[in-house]
């Protein structure tokens, strides 16, 4: 029994059953897939008033470089650079009760500098592109309310090797 295999822009055939057929872009080297197919760890944020002795424990205990500060709406604020903290407190630059927001880098939200979406139906070549200039994105819901997760370089370097793209 040979396989009847035809094929047209928008559907494929094989043993006469069609399915949805949907060609990545040429040239995309992650053949379609989304920010949500780097199965992210859930987010970890911080509220903008959390001491920075509390952001430290945290931050190691997950083993993360970089962490979202968050305002009283749980919208992002900035981030917390966890080694430069580090260096700071290790330094006696910076006391146990000081806030996060003290040491936060804060997004520039301009309108030269719009902020740019991701989201989980993110493409991974957008989210590449993204992080040519920046160190993560955020993984937020579309209407940017919750922050979902944060993808960096890494995470799009782990999903190539997993998948032998």
């Amino acid at each position: 029994m040979s396989a009847d295999t035809t094929t047209s822009s928008s559907t494929h055939q094989l043993n006469g059953a069609a399915q949805e057929f949907v060609p990545a872009t040429p040239g995309d080297k992650y053949r379609g897939a989304v920010v949500e197919d780097l199965q992210l760890a859930p987010a970890f944020s911080l509220p903008f008033n959390e001491s920075i002795s509390r952001a430290i424990e945290l931050a190691y205990e997950r083993d993360f470089s970089h962490i979202p500060v968050l305002d009283r709406s749980r919208r992002p604020l900035g981030y917390l650079d966890v080694a430069s903290l580090k260096e700071k407190w290790e330094a006696g630059k910076a006391n146990p009760d000081d806030k996060v927001s003290q040491y936060m880098t804060k997004f520039k939200r301009t309108s030269t500098e719009p902020y740019t979406l991701i989201t989980p139906m993110t493409p991974l070549s957008d989210l590449e592109e993204f992080l040519k200039t920046n160190l993560f994105a955020l993984v937020t819901d579309s209407s940017r309310k919750f922050v979902l997760g944060v993808a960096t370089a890494h995470d799009l370097e782990e999903f190539v090797s997993r998948r032998g793209l």
